[in-house]
């Protein structure tokens, strides 16, 4: 796979000059072992690696080596790097940096991911920089899928949600891995009901260098990108990169600009025989502009104009309309992700996986909000206090309603494992520890529409009552301990013909928090402990066709905002109610499946079921004028289809991907809202498209490349009721540029134009907040249920970027 830029190690090149032109069009080539630096870490999700036992010995400076070309050459992977090689119990997707290095290099894991079987991704702008995203696989949304980047989790602690702009920069993903039905036994993930994906960074090269790209596009995006590599550091054998890249972008509707800084980071040691221990990192720190998400009827008569977006300029002689000034929705966050990934070879029989991890976050989610200057409560107890609002109108004034999470978490995760004969027995345990504090103070607006600290740290900036106090909407702390216990065991039978998986994971969870606002409520706390079984087999027919059956079980305790009681400052009734009595929701998953490997197609079919309890449907909620994050419960829930893909190593250069997704998932039960039941029986889930389709052609010949990607998504329900519903939509992308050959000290300076959204197609891309039901409807006990609107992500429109990079 090609490392930021094709053909990242002097390796790859002498690949290509010792390839005996009998061997030309064939899957292997020929390469001398050591004549360079290979910087390619080992490829994940393909056939088990041998065990210390076996492994061979290292070979002489002579010694020749077989390798697959599709799986090592730039340019010349199946799919054109949407698709690799598989061999396991389970269905996993690939996107290697050969797909990767020709997208936009802001492009987040979700939208690279986008074109793999299942995978739904619903953006608000083109570029990638919005928080405003979700992503589905399967019909399950953001926060019940598994992030991982090389062991260390990535998820909210709070809500389980991944913010991909967070995670990396593309330039530095080796691959992205989406296993659909499942998270592996050893990943320390408590939701991934749909799935997990796995991020794996490249290797530091062996050698000093680095890569630098520019690039520059549509609503006046910059950004630039720099990653140095140290080579071997003073003869230790340890070797790293540090990367840094700073963009920029104006919103591509509406007023607003978003800004990011990203740091990303990997040092290596390699020792012996299989040993390997590295530190990794990422620290990013931004500011976005939220795009406000339409309810239908403002779609239907905005579109991406009017209402739809936040104000350019403030209204101070409107308190209702200066609360959409755009400055005060300005979203602040600073998260910085470490880990401590360690393979150990102990014995020939035995190995030893720990990988210790943190995770610090700070952010601000505000939104434009009224406040009255009289009348006020600090939770439920009324305040004597008179505010002094500028600008205020008949005792009402504009204020930023700020939200903001202090996070911190940490743990570890560790794996025994101990090989003998036809089995690989597996012993691991995982601890988690979260802390998560989240409060609602709200600064006064000044009548030019000016907020002071973005962040909301600065305590002499928010609004304080008489006594000292902050007034507060929220104010609740949150302890999490999660604890693990994991058994396996893989076995290969009949010259690995037969490989069956054997799991078990018990899982104890356990909340402890306060809520400090005044009211009933002060301590909430819950447990939870859950049997977590899983089968696996894999049956090898010959050298290029297998079935496999998974069947996993998974849990996730639902968010913690749904412990605590929140407040309206104005009138001390509570938003939303809090209940320790949560319940989780539970799902039993089974997978069946048929792969072909060939000489020139590589592909994959995969039948899934899903049964769920107490299904959690992410979801966002306005309070106090800022939308949070929060689920509700949808009852039990049955999810039928097939996932299909297939790609077809190069030919003249052309590499086909296509990919395509039947889903049934339907509502188990009827649903209680207000006080009666909905008849919501035998409907299709939200956020389930029936159809998905997508389709990529790849072109490279070493010097031009090009792909040109389609993606057709079905509608989809954004009510239990149905409804209501997004329409279906497709879109289309294309990448093309050229790559120079070596100049002095220059590798492969490389030009590249990105088109996303090519058609300029003006369309809801998924549903943001789905609600019960849109349109008043009868329950069945005769009451009138109101109906409540669902809100919606409008997708980006279209944009241009250049790009210019090279290695050195």
């Amino acid at each position: 796979m090609a490392h930021g830029h094709p053909g990242d190690s002097a390796t790859s090149r002498l690949r290509y000059h010792r390839i005996l032109p009998a061997l030309i069009g064939t899957t292997v080539c020929l390469s001398v072992a050591h004549a360079a630096d290979t910087s390619k870490p080992p490829t994940h999700h393909t056939a088990p690696a041998p065990s210390a036992a076996t492994a061979p010995r290292p070979a002489p400076a002579e010694h020749i080596v077989v390798h697959r070309l599709a799986d090592s050459a730039p340019g010349n992977q199946p799919g054109g790097g949407l698709i690799h090689l598989q061999d396991g119990v389970k269905s996993v997707s690939t996107v290697s940096q050969d797909f990767i290095s020709k997208q936009a290099p802001m492009a987040t894991a979700f939208q690279l991911a986008s074109m793999l079987p299942g995978a739904n991704v619903s953006s608000s702008d083109p570029m990638g920089f919005s928080p405003n995203t979700d992503i589905t696989v399967r019909g399950l949304d953001n926060s019940a899928i598994g992030y991982v980047l090389e062991g260390m989790p990535l998820n909210d602690v709070a809500a389980y949600s991944g913010t991909p702009s967070q995670f990396a920069d593309s330039e530095n993903y080796q691959e992205i891995a989406l296993s659909q039905g499942s998270a592996d036994l050893d990943s320390p993930v408590l939701n991934a009901a749909g799935g997990l994906m796995n991020l794996t960074f490249r290797d530091p090269a062996k050698k000093a260098g680095g890569d630098a790209s520019v690039s520059y596009g549509s609503y006046n995006t910059n950004r630039e990108f720099i990653r140095l590599d140290t080579g071997d550091i003073a003869h230790t054998g340890i070797r790293g990169f540090v990367s840094y890249s700073h963009g920029a972008t104006d919103n591509w509707r509406g007023p607003g600009r978003d800004e990011k800084q990203h740091v990303d980071f990997k040092f290596l040691k390699e020792w012996g025989q299989g040993n390997r221990a590295s530190l990794i990192g990422t620290f990013n720190t931004t500011i976005t502009s939220w795009y406000p998400e339409p309810t239908m009827d403002t779609w239907k008569s905005d579109g991406i104009k009017g209402q739809n977006n936040l104000l350019a300029h403030y209204d101070s002689s409107n308190p209702e309309n200066g609360a959409n000034y755009w400055r005060l929705w300005r979203d602040g966050e600073r998260t910085l992700y470490g880990g401590a990934p360690v393979h150990l070879t102990l014995t020939d029989h035995l190995t030893l996986d720990v990988t210790p991890y943190a995770q610090l976050a700070y952010g601000n989610w505000p939104g434009g909000s009224t406040l009255s200057e009289t009348g006020l409560y600090q939770g439920t107890q009324a305040l004597s206090d008179t505010l002094n609002l500028p600008g205020a109108q008949d005792g009402v004034g504009v204020v930023r309603a700020d939200y903001t999470q202090r996070s911190y978490r940490s743990g570890f995760t560790s794996a025994l494992h101990y090989k003998t004969g036809w089995n690989d027995f597996v012993l691991g345990y995982w601890y988690d520890y979260g802390d998560d504090n989240e409060q609602q103070p709200f600064t006064a607006v000044q009548t030019n529409g000016y907020a002071p600290d973005i962040w909301a740290q600065n305590g002499r900036d928010v609004i304080r009552l008489s006594n000292g106090e902050r007034l507060l909407g929220g104010s609740f702390h949150t302890i999490s301990q999660t604890n693990a216990l994991f058994i396996g065991d893989h076995m290969s039978l009949l010259h690995d013909h037969l490989a069956i998986d054997l799991g078990f994971k018990a899982v104890m969870m356990s909340r402890d928090g306060t809520n400090s606002m005044p009211g009933p409520q002060y301590h909430v706390g819950s447990n939870s402990m859950e049997p977590l079984p899983r089968l696996g087999v894999r049956w090898r027919i010959d050298a290029e066709n297998q079935i496999f059956f998974n069947a996993t079980t998974n849990f996730r305790a639902p968010d913690q905002s749904a412990l605590y009681n929140t407040y309206d400052p104005s009138s001390g009734e509570m938003y939303g109610t809090g209940s320790a009595d949560v319940r989780n929701e539970y799902s039993i998953s089974e997978e069946l499946g048929y792969r072909r490997t060939g000489r020139w197609i590589i592909g994959s079919l995969t039948l899934f079921n899903y049964n769920f309890t107490n299904r959690q449907i992410s979801t966002q909620a306005v309070q106090n004028g800022s939308v949070v994050s929060t689920t509700m419960n949808a009852g039990g829930q049955t999810s039928r289809g097939v996932d299909v893909e297939i790609g077809l190593r190069p030919w003249h250069h052309f590499s086909p991907y296509v990919s395509g997704e039947y889903l049934h998932a339907t509502i188990d039960n009827d649903l209680m809202s207000g006080g009666d039941l909905l008849r919501t029986r035998g409907r299709i889930a939200v956020r389930s498209p029936t159809l998905q389709a997508a389709a990529g052609l790849s072109y490279d010949d070493g010097h031009i490349f090009g792909v040109a990607t389609v993606h057709y998504t079905g509608h989809q329900y954004a009510t239990f009721m149905n409804d209501e519903r997004v329409s279906d939509h497709t879109t289309g992308d294309l990448a093309i540029g050229y790559r120079f050959s070596d100049h002095i000290h220059l590798h492969q300076p490389t030009l590249r134009m990105n088109f996303i959204n090519i058609t300029n197609e003006h369309y809801l891309s998924g549903v943001a907040s789905p609600t019960m039901n849109a349109k008043d409807t009868t329950g069945v006990y005769g009451t009138t249920i109101a109906g409540s609107a669902p809100s919606y992500f409008i997708g980006g429109g279209f944009a241009a970027l250049f790009t210019a990079s090279t290695g050195f």
